[in-house]
């Protein structure tokens, strides 16, 4: 077990490797300013080499929001090159959202704007409640989406990536789910238990195939198709030093019929 409270996040990790990281001290709907985000990406940065991680479920304090969007109060007194520095800075945060060599579920409720939107999309597997609002409302600020938007045209098509960016208009769960933006929509009082399943489901499995498994998909975004096929042919053999398959497989045949 293990429990830390920073200044802008809280993080647990249980007996099973099942870690939450939650946003603190970031007003009401979970603003990122730097001071949040500096923190965040450091305590995520911590937890990439801690070997007993299964799982991270990343969430805000509260129901309002998972992440309400970037700082505007910093943004608006920002110049050119300042604005390169915060803009680098969220692009570490999100950086080593995706760093993190185990499954990342964010825990989306209420709000997820901009930078938010781009934090979970960092993440692996996405459930929010019914009743969570998402988008990218940078334009109506004067400022493009950028960064980790970069990630929308491949998770849900260019055409939904082009009305999000383009209007800033959000979108209600039930369209995120359709888009595939979501994986899965829930009532608002049953998201701390499907998240909680979830995790725990993960926990359950090989911890080496799981970090095998996420390492591959990264590798896939940007590997020809021929060069991912064949690093995978590698994987499976190397997957089999690790004692999972035979253990796994055993369990599978001993099974009551």
């Amino acid at each position: 077990m293990r429990d830390e409270v920073l200044t802008h996040a809280r993080l647990s990790v249980d007996s099973r490797g099942v870690a939450e990281l939650t946003i603190s001290g970031a007003k009401s709907i979970n603003i990122l300013g730097t001071p949040q985000i500096v923190e965040l990406t450091r305590l995520l940065t911590t937890l990439r080499d801690e070997p007993a991680l299964r799982v991270l479920v990343l969430r805000g304090s509260g129901d309002k929001a998972f992440i309400g969007g970037a700082d505007i109060h910093e943004m608006s007194t920002l110049g050119p090159a300042t604005a390169q520095q915060f803009i680098t800075r969220l692009k570490d945060l999100c950086d080593a959202v995706r760093a993190v060599p185990v499954p990342v579920i964010a825990r989306m409720a209420g709000w997820c704007l901009g930078a938010g939107l781009e934090v979970a999309a960092a993440c692996d597997l996405r459930i929010a409640s019914s009743d969570a609002r998402l988008g990218m409302p940078e334009v109506r600020v004067g400022i493009p989406s950028v960064i980790h938007a970069a990630l929308l045209p491949r998770l849900i098509g260019q055409s939904a990536a082009a009305w999000l960016l383009l209007t800033g208009e959000a979108i209600d769960a039930a369209t995120a789910h359709a888009w595939g933006l979501v994986h899965r929509v829930v009532e608002r009082a049953q998201l701390d238990e499907a998240v909680a399943r979830c995790g725990a489901d993960l926990a359950t499995l090989g911890p080496a195939v799981l970090r095998q498994q996420k390492a591959m998909l990264r590798a896939w975004e940007t590997l020809p198709l021929d060069d991912a096929i064949a690093a995978s042919v590698r994987e499976f053999g190397r997957a089999f030093a690790t004692g999972e398959p035979q253990r796994y497989m055993q369990a599978f045949k001993d099974r009551p019929r």
